[in-house]
């Protein structure tokens, strides 16, 4: 790895923190999605996409029960853990989520292993 490409990849934040931030499949995928765009995005609509991931459907075949527990989890606990270490900003009073500092290398790191494990003959991605 090049210098530059190891200081772009800098998170920061304290190493604590951060396998906290990406320790459960739900925070991981919000930093995913952030990642993606530079709008803050609201909760609801990461419950949908998320609900979609982890059912295996289109999202615009989640249900309402689908998308309400993950809507409550994001909002009720992983959305205040994720902003609470700057992984993430979280407006609890809009419910939007915009990108940190440390979203972008976070969501990199995520992705670096999400390709480097893999169990043979699995296409389980998390």
């Amino acid at each position: 790895m090049a210098p530059e490409e190891t200081m772009s990849l800098a998170i920061p934040m304290d190493p604590a923190s951060v396998f906290d931030a990406v320790s459960n499949s739900r925070r991981r995928r919000v930093i995913l999605s952030l990642s993606r765009t530079s709008e803050a995005v609201t909760a609801g609509d990461l419950a949908v996409e998320i609900a979609a991931i982890e059912n295996e459907i289109d999202p615009s075949q989640v249900g309402s029960d689908e998308r309400t527990s993950v809507y409550i989890a994001l909002t009720q606990t992983h959305l205040e853990t994720l902003d609470a270490v700057d992984a993430v900003d979280y407006d609890d009073r809009s419910k939007t989520v915009s990108s940190a500092d440390a979203t972008e290398p976070l969501a990199e790191y995520i992705r670096r292993l999400q390709t480097a494990c893999y169990i043979p003959g699995s296409e389980e991605t998390t």
